[in-house]
This record gives C-alpha cells, structure tokens and sequence, in this order.
C-alpha cells in the first residue's frame, strides 16, 4: 500500500463507517502470474497498523474462479456473450487502420460462433447512464466507446470486470468508494448488472493522488510503500488531502483517534469534482506560542 490506496482505502472507509454501515476487504488477486507471495499478508498488516477494522472474513477472488467461470458460462449459454480468437496484434493492426483507439473492439468473432477463447460480452446500442456521488453523471454508448468487452480471458481466468460485478453482487454491496481512475469500468460493470439481473451499487469516485509530474502514484511507477511506523502521521496528511480538515493537534494522536475524528467529522462532499491530489508534503501547522 502507498499514499494513493491509502487514500482510498480511508474515503471507503470513513463513507462506511458515517452511515453505519459494514466496510469489508476484498482481496482481488484474479491473475495468479503477476501475484507476489505474501503481498496480502502485507495488505492486512499494513491495514491493521493504520487502525482500519473490516466487517467479517477476508475474501480472496482466488476463491471464486468456479463461481466466476458458472456465470462466464451462463452469459455464453444465452448467447449474451460469445469466444473470441482475435489476438492484440490483429486488434491493434484493424484499429490503427480504421483511426480507432486501441481498446475498441470491432466485433470481429461476434457471429463466428467460435468454441474457444476468451469470451467477450455483447454490448447494446443504447447509451448506459452512469451516477456519481463526487464526480460528473456521465451517459456512455458502449458500442461507440469500447464496444464488446472480454470478461474471460485466453489464460483460462476472470477479467476484472466480470469478477468484481459477480463479487458486489455476491457480496451484497450497496456503495463502492474507489479511485477516479476506475470511472471508466463503471458503464461497463454497470451493463453486466442488468444482464446478470442485479443491483447496482452506488458509486463515489474519489481523486487519485498523483506525483509532482502528474502520474498516479502507483507500484509500478514506484510509488513508496506505507511505514507503519508512522501511521498516525500519513493518517492525518491523508485527512488533510481528503480536505476534511483536520486539527494540528490530531497530528499526534493514535491511528483509532484519528479514524473516529474522521468519522464523525466526514464530509464526502468536499471532494465533488475533485479528480487529482498531488503528493506534495503536508505538515501541520504548529499554533505560534502565545506570551
């Protein structure tokens, strides 16, 4: 974890926590290749370290891969979704001579009825409308935007989309707090609701932090972990981003001092419109001594 899921990790769990509601941890380990031993582990430590207390067990998306493959299976049966054998190569060489953006697809297996590969969903030709707490109502047109999107992939595994609709639904999920960099899968995960038949959650978009260059902090990009040493500290610059506005003097308080200051204090509307928060170094501000 670094500033940025830390970020957003305490939006959630403010936003939860102020209405009463239940905060539960989902770990979304669906690609097995690129998962480092232990690095859920070090997701709870870090987690605990900071105060954070979830709602009943932990769940693993590793877990759900029969779950995940029985609905993948179902959307095939019904002819809502179909395989496809087209490679990245060929997508990006038909893209790049119809002027496209590189995630579009074409449709090109959509009436091939091919038994393998990975399968895609059929998107509709009308506009999906997409509410936000924090962030502009958007109407998008999947068919224009991206058109029919992979939910199983080639390597036998769920894609993200699939797998974190099926989990909500499971799950009973009422509200999703996440990073604004995930709006985009919204009208897409939105769609699957109404062909699987279940509800859709409300969403609140909370902004990214980036770096001084303006890339998303990121582990990829080297984005320094959380030191739970200093818990307290990177709470409370955490508060300060999520402009709630907290007192100097919680600087120094407990990690559980500071979630409670931040629960009952919690004020979401404060980020509406907001997409970026830069890592710059916040410190309070110490009151001048009075004589």
């Amino acid at each position: 974890m670094h500033a940025g899921s830390l970020l957003a990790a305490l939006a959630s769990y403010l936003d939860a926590r102020a209405h009463a509601g239940e905060w539960l941890v989902r770990i979304e380990n669906i690609d097995p290749p690129r998962e480092q031993p232990g690095a859920d582990q070090k997701i709870l430590a870090t987690l605990e370290a900071f105060g954070f207390e979830w709602d009943g067990h932990v769940d693993y998306q590793r877990d759900k891969h029969d779950r995940h493959a029985q609905i993948a299976a179902k959307l095939v049966e019904t002819d809502l979704a179909y395989h496809c054998q087209c490679s990245r190569r060929a997508l990006r060489a038909a893209n790049d001579a119809a002027g496209r953006s590189l995630g579009f697809y074409p449709g090109t297996c959509r009436h091939l009825n091919h038994a393998t590969g990975a399968i895609r969903v059929r998107v509709g030709t009308g506009d999906i409308a997409v509410s936000d707490r924090l962030q502009d109502n958007r109407v998008v047109n999947l068919g224009q935007d991206c058109g029919d999107f992979v939910i199983w992939r080639r390597d036998d595994l769920p894609a993200y989309q699939l797998a974190v609709v099926v989990d909500d639904a499971d799950d009973g999920i009422t509200d999703v707090v996440r990073g604004v960099d995930l709006a985009d899968s919204t009208p897409r995960q939105a769609w699957l609701q109404q062909l699987l038949g279940v509800a859709t959650p409300r969403y609140a978009h909370v902004p990214i932090v980036t770096d001084a260059q303006g890339v998303k902090l990121a582990k990829q990009t080297g984005a320094l972990g959380l030191d739970p040493n200093r818990a307290s500290e990177q709470l409370w610059k955490a508060l300060t981003q999520l402009r709630q506005e907290p007192p100097a003097a919680l600087a120094s308080a407990s990690p559980g001092e500071l979630l409670a200051w931040g629960i009952d204090h919690w004020r979401i509307d404060a980020l509406t419109g907001m997409t970026h928060l830069t890592d710059a170094s916040v410190a309070p501000q110490q009151n001048p001594l009075r004589c």
